[in-house]
């Protein structure tokens, strides 16, 4: 897969000429089914490096969803700051592309898909500053969450779906029913987050359907 653009090339002549470059985007398949880690080569000249980290034609054409409602920013100042597990229900589910803006993250997702073969299972990557041309897509169905590797990491996302909050839900980062492995026990994480329940198979959680969601009681 390519995705092109065009460089201004200037030469010891004083004229400009536009080049045509590609950058290279490779999307790689996981375990888990609509879930891609995107490598993107970006294209470098002596001002630096130049990526584009979305398309919405060419995400369409590889079945991802390519609507994008909102865009959040997440800063947290010191290392093993863990946030998660996040998701939505419907008529609210959301898809998500992350990527690291600044540090390092451990990447986490957990399919909550209840007809998947693949229904509880669990995904780590890391994601890096230094590694811009990498990208995590995580399709509808999936709780995300993360931990950080270094101090003043920021986390970059883009969101199919507004924050409908009677829609949100949570699963707790050491929930034996998943048995994720981190890096390290949390050293900061909000009460919400550390305060899930455990997680039932059967449909429900914190006493809602897990879903869907109808008005502000869930």
């Amino acid at each position: 897969m390519e995705w092109s653009f065009r460089r201004a090339d200037s030469r010891s002549t004083g004229v400009r000429e536009v080049s045509r470059f590609l950058c290279h985007v490779i999307f790689n398949e996981t375990k888990f089914n609509g879930v891609y880690l995107i490598d993107i080569e970006p294209v470098v000249d002596d001002r630096g490096f130049f990526v584009r980290t979305f398309c919405r034609d060419e995400f369409a054409k590889h079945g991802l969803n390519p609507q994008v409602v909102q865009c959040n920013l997440s800063y947290n100042r010191e290392k093993g700051t863990l946030r998660g597990m996040h998701y939505q229900v419907a008529p609210k589910e959301e898809a998500k592309l992350v990527s690291c803006t600044l540090g390092a993250i451990y990447d986490v997702i957990v399919d909550v898909r209840v007809d998947s073969p693949t229904y509880c299972e669990w995904l780590a990557v890391e994601l890096s500053a230094r590694g811009r041309g990498r990208l995590l897509y995580i399709p509808e169905g999936f709780a995300h969450g993360f931990q950080t590797l270094e101090d003043h990491t920021e986390v970059f996302y883009q969101m199919s779906e507004f924050y409908a909050p009677e829609c949100a839900r949570g699963v707790r980062w050491n929930d034996p029913t998943f048995g994720i492995q981190w890096p390290e026990g949390p050293r900061i994480m909000s009460e919400r987050d550390r305060s899930y329940p455990d997680f039932d198979k059967g449909g429900k959680i914190d006493g809602k359907e897990r879903g869907s969601c109808s008005g502000e009681n869930g």
